[in-house]
């Protein structure tokens, strides 16, 4: 990881979270874009609140660096999706997979579906598939930008504008949608005609990989179709938190 040799402590990252409080998603876009140009990227897995951000960084900067995962277990919709985006954004997505001897020992020792079995192996399926790969190529960047909102699961909701990640060495972690409610989102998206998933006209309202989410009835918790079999669990993959 770089050193952040351009802010003296946290205090610094803190008072940017202050500041952007109150800034829109495009002021906090354009503040990252030109502080860190190439050495920022937008890590996304094409749910609609990634597909909000690259939209509005596409328009302030077209050669924006935009990175996802693929687990190797994605839904066709999702591949379908990120098709799109080339053809529409013209961008060169940088996709990272697994490491494959790992991969392969883990299915081998464990079967393709153990995440089922219990907790612990579908923390280690996530680790392998997702949080692996991400960590590799965060490793080579100063800034990453995110779709984290606040009101998506209680596990999110003190997130910052700007934060430093402590997850990932000190890389400084820009949610330019953390204010937003999920209908800013969508209303954006229509507004601007953004290409989403077609799991969402099926219910879908969380989309990771296939065997882990499935639809929720209307009104549910979003989150609530991820890792469904899970009771009382943070409903997430371990890239934004730790898991414990």
């Amino acid at each position: 990881m770089l050193n952040p040799v351009w802010y003296d402590d946290e205090a610094d990252i803190a008072g940017l979270a202050e500041r952007f409080e109150t800034a829109t998603p495009q002021e906090i876009l354009s503040w990252g874009l030109e502080r860190f140009g190439r050495r920022l990227a937008i890590a996304t897995s094409f749910q609609v609140d990634g597909m909000a951000i690259l939209d509005m960084a596409w328009r302030i900067d077209p050669t924006v660096r935009v990175i996802t995962v693929d687990s190797g277990r994605l839904f066709q919709e999702t591949y379908d999706l990120m098709e799109q985006v080339r053809e529409r954004y013209r961008i060169p997505l940088e996709v990272y997979s697994p490491n494959s001897v790992e991969l392969e020992d883990f299915v081998r020792r464990e079967a393709p579906n153990a995440f089922y079995a219990s907790r612990d192996l579908r923390k280690r399926c996530c680790q392998i598939r997702k949080v692996d790969p991400i960590r590799k190529v965060l490793s080579d960047l100063e800034a990453w930008v995110t779709g984290v909102r606040r009101d998506q699961a209680w596990s999110r909701s003190t997130a910052r504008p700007v934060e430093v990640d402590s997850q990932y060495d000190g890389l400084i972690k820009i949610n330019p949608l953390v204010a937003w409610t999920e209908d800013q989102v969508w209303d954006y998206v229509r507004e601007h005609d953004v290409p989403t998933s077609t799991l969402y006209a099926q219910g879908y309202r969380s989309i990771g990989c296939m065997p882990c989410t499935r639809p929720v009835d209307e009104g549910a918790d979003p989150r609530s179709g991820r890792w469904w079999w899970e009771q009382d669990s943070m409903k997430e993959c371990g890239i934004h938190c730790r898991l414990v």
